[in-house]
């Protein structure tokens, strides 16, 4: 079984914006009171991991008899928010991320609830949810008909934008495809990549676009009164800005992996650490603009959809400093030599030598070189 999610705008009704907002506050107030509770018993068991598997945790069923307006809202919502704070913990415990934080109002305004017995359905652009009821919403594409829906999130931008986003499962085998046509990418900061045919993405850069219209809005906001109705209006103004941005990256970022799946059975990548690129080089802005982590997922669901490979090469892979002609790797290459010259005589792009590296080495992990 595979699970794929489809995201719709919501238009809900004064009421319905009410109701919504009474549950997003109610889900952050029991994972609050839940993760309150856990934190004293694992206070109190910390040292003793064997009575601490054996402890009981509070359900948000414990609160609705000292909080009955917690009664009001989506039950499986509040069931689905026990669940997060269950992964957060099993995350915690596994090293994989810090502790779990309490929740603020400045947080994600987000809850998820499940399909029981119908109480999920869609018609004519309306789409019913639980203690909802029937709310308006923009369907721009058809869910299958094979595809069954088990779960919906809602959530609230910044902007004061609703989206549905509606989990589906449904049965796909793809049949893995013989690999015919593979191509290599480099990621590169200013074009998101370059590849071994010699082709640039020429990713946009719409952060950096931006910035002059980003800073002239929050200088705005810098000098009004905060909490004010002129703060809240500017504070609009920035937010609108900064959710253009990742709209029209997220856009490109779609469109670019769906040309690379539907035209190659095989793209090799550098298993990148961007976080760390980010801080070390100090290109935080440029790494975070392109986007190549957001860019590399989309390709890898995208390419497996299709029965397609995405493979990561290790990140310490000298595909700079390797001669793609003769395979002399150089002992040292500065970030400001755009030209790769070796010894051989080769001379190329630094770029597309390096991405044609990358894609020889995905060659040989398929054993077709």
């Amino acid at each position: 079984m595979v699970n794929k999610a489809y995201q719709f705008r919501l238009y809900p009704t004064k009421e319905q914006e009410q109701l919504l907002a009474k549950t997003f506050g109610c889900v952050r107030f029991v994972y609050n009171k839940m993760l309150e509770e856990r934190i004293q018993i694992y206070e109190k068991f910390k040292d003793d991991k064997e009575a601490l598997k054996k402890q009981k945790f509070p359900t948000p069923a414990k609160y609705k008899k000292e909080f009955p307006w917690l009664k009001e809202v989506d039950s499986l919502a509040l069931a689905n928010a026990q669940l997060n704070l269950q992964k957060a913990f099993q995350n915690f415990f596994s090293g994989r991320v810090g502790f779990p934080k309490f929740k603020n109002r400045k947080a994600k305004q987000s809850y998820t609830t499940n399909v029981v017995n119908d109480n999920i359905k869609l018609s004519d652009g309306y789409i019913k949810l639980p203690k909802l009821k029937w709310v308006k919403f923009k369907q721009h594409r058809e869910i299958p008909a094979h595809h069954i829906i088990k779960a919906c999130t809602i959530t609230k931008t910044k902007t004061g934008k609703y989206y549905v986003s509606i989990l589906t499962e449904y049965e796909h085998q793809p049949v893995p495809k013989e690999v015919q046509t593979v191509v290599g990418l480099d990621f590169s900061m200013n074009t998101l990549y370059v590849d071994s045919e010699g082709k640039r993405a020429n990713y946009p850069r719409f952060y950096r676009k931006a910035l002059e219209t980003l800073a002239k809005e929050q200088r705005i906001l810098s000098r009004r009164k905060k909490g004010s109705n002129r703060w809240h209006k500017q504070r609009l103004k920035v937010a609108k800005v900064h959710e253009k941005i990742a709209n029209q990256r997220k856009d490109f970022l779609h469109k670019e992996s769906h040309k690379l799946a539907k035209r190659y059975d095989c793209v090799v990548i550098e298993d990148l650490n961007m976080k760390g690129m980010s801080q070390a080089l100090h290109f935080g802005q440029s790494v975070h603009d392109n986007g190549w982590g957001m860019f590399t997922s989309f390709l890898q669901y995208k390419l497996a959809e299709q029965g397609k490979k995405l493979i990561k090469i290790d990140k310490w892979f000298p595909s700079s400093k390797t001669c793609s002609c003769c395979g002399q790797v150089r002992e040292s290459l500065s970030l400001s030599e755009r030209t790769f010259r070796c010894e051989c005589g080769f001379e190329s792009d630094r770029d597309v030598n390096a991405a044609i590296n990358i894609k020889h080495e995905g060659m040989k992990r398929l054993a077709i070189a």
